[in-house]
């Protein structure tokens, strides 16, 4: 029987959550700061669709992304360096949700991200744990991502996209940030074949629980993330690799080939 979590229920070992459907854990309780800041530490996240009570799950294998793992094909790479767009930190988490929440997605019928998972998820923004990436194009905000940091784990959520790769632009922006503040893990959740595709890599739930529980006891308060924090660092690599004298140029070619 799915264990019921009354008001202070703490949550049941994630080794006894099911097989079939893979992760599901427990059922009730709340969407409050404390309870999602707890579940993320144990490697649980709520997922659950609109009139069903709040579902938490922890599947077996954990699909996982390194910061420094992402896996950018040349088109990406060219799009990275050359294309007209704006990437901002923390500027715009309610309307990124939103985003997530109303952006159509083949294969799903409405959407597991109700207006109860926005309220829970700005309070958290609020508190400086839930995040954006933000891909802008001239003032219209065109795609991106959410999150939770808890100490150097992150734990992604949902993305967006309006125009061809704007949530890998923003993807790999995270990365680049997270890497560079010491982050060692991008919680993904799900097995799928595009995030397979960008990098990611299923790992089993044990290995998975160990690196998030010390990696969310790091000593890194939480807070917004300085908006501009990551605006120009792949057009930046760009313009260094055409201005480095010849023999610099070709240790960069034979450290990216």
């Amino acid at each position: 029987m799915l264990p019921w979590l009354s008001a202070d229920a703490p949550f049941p070992p994630v080794a006894s959550a099911l097989h079939e459907p893979n992760g599901l854990l427990a059922a009730g309780g709340d969407l409050s700061p404390k309870r999602l800041l707890a579940a993320y530490r144990q490697g649980i996240f709520p997922w659950y669709a609109p009139g069903e009570p709040i579902l938490w799950w922890s599947p077996d294998p954990r699909m996982v992304l390194r910061p420094d793992g992402m896996k950018v094909s040349r088109s990406l790479a060219k799009t990275l360096r050359n294309a007209d767009y704006t990437v901002r930190l923390d500027s715009a988490f309610e309307r990124v949700i939103a985003a997530c929440a109303a952006t159509p997605r083949d294969g799903q019928h409405g959407t597991w991200i109700t207006t109860e998972m926005q309220t829970a998820y700005h309070r958290l923004h609020v508190l400086g744990y839930a995040h954006s990436v933000e891909t802008w194009h001239a003032g219209r905000l065109v795609g991106g991502l959410y999150g939770v940091a808890i100490g150097r784990a992150f734990f992604g959520e949902s993305m967006f996209s309006h125009v061809t790769d704007a949530s890998k632009i923003a993807l790999a922006h995270l990365c680049r940030y997270l890497a560079a503040q010491g982050f060692g893990i991008i919680d993904c959740q799900m097995e799928t074949a595009h995030l397979t595709s960008l990098g990611a890599r299923p790992i089993p739930r044990s290995e998975y629980c160990t690196a998030v529980a010390a990696l969310a006891a790091a000593n890194v308060p939480p807070g917004h993330w300085p908006a501009d924090a990551v605006s120009d660092s792949f057009r930046t690599d760009a313009h260094r690799a055409q201005t480095v004298s010849p023999a610099e140029g070709r240790g960069l070619r034979s450290r990216n080939a």
